[in-house]
Parts: C-alpha cells; structure tokens; sequence
C-alpha cells in the first residue's frame, strides 16, 4: 500500500492518510498512516480513549499540545500522546510539515476509538475507516 492509494481525510484537519489498518491490511493490534500539515493548518483537538499516539516528524516544525502542555517538535523529534489525553496538532511554521502516526492498542470497536473535544474544520467530510 502507498499514500497514493489513499485518499486523504481532511475532516480533523491536514491530510492525514491511514495505510495500515484492520481494515487495509487486518492489523489487530493498531495502525499507522501519515499526515501532511501545511503553514496554517491543524488537526483539532481530540483523546484516544483506548489508544496511545505515536508520532514521528520526517519535516517541518509542528507544535503539539498535550492536556494544554506545548512541546515543540522538528524533523527527526518524536512524542507519545497517552491513553486518553487531550491533544492538538498544528504546524505554525513558514513550512509544509510531514509526520507518521501509530496508534495502538486498537479500541473495541472503531467508533469509540476517537472523541473530538473541538469544533471540526471540515466536518462535512466522512471520517476515515479505520476498521
């Protein structure tokens, strides 16, 4: 699977791409995708309740704010975003920034694996199927 065979979500922000999944490839312990912000843009607020975040930034400067905490993060940094914590993404660099994202361990079922805690940028657009 490549990133050009998925199409990008937008719903939370970004170009955010799942590649691995129960439903792509029937991982049954989490998945991973990338993202692609570009100057200005974010992915809104949200908790995991079943699932730790992991995320890489290959480019670009991005921060991101756990439980209100800001932690600044550049090419090569990486971060884990705890069960359950609250966090935002958001590239305010002059750049496009790019990362990869693992979450894991999968929630029971795929609609209670994400909680947005703020208004959507796109909320028009369909959420991407994870399971």
């Amino acid at each position: 699977m490549t990133a050009a065979d998925v199409t990008p979500n937008r719903r939370r922000g970004g170009d955010i791409r799942v590649l691995l999944s129960p439903k792509t490839v029937k991982s049954t312990s989490g998945f991973m995708g990338e993202l692609t912000l570009e100057p200005g843009e974010f992915v809104s607020e949200h908790r995991h309740p079943y699932s730790e975040e992991f995320l890489y930034v290959v480019r670009g400067s991005v921060l991101m704010r756990i439980e209100g905490e800001s932690v600044r993060l550049g090419p090569g940094d990486s971060l884990m975003v705890p069960i359950n914590d609250r966090h935002r993404l958001e590239n305010d660099g002059a750049e496009q920034a790019f990362a990869v994202f693992h979450l894991s361990p999968l929630a029971p079922r795929p609609d209670l694996g994400h909680v947005d805690t703020e208004p959507l940028p796109h909320p028009g657009e369909v959420a991407p199927k994870v399971g």
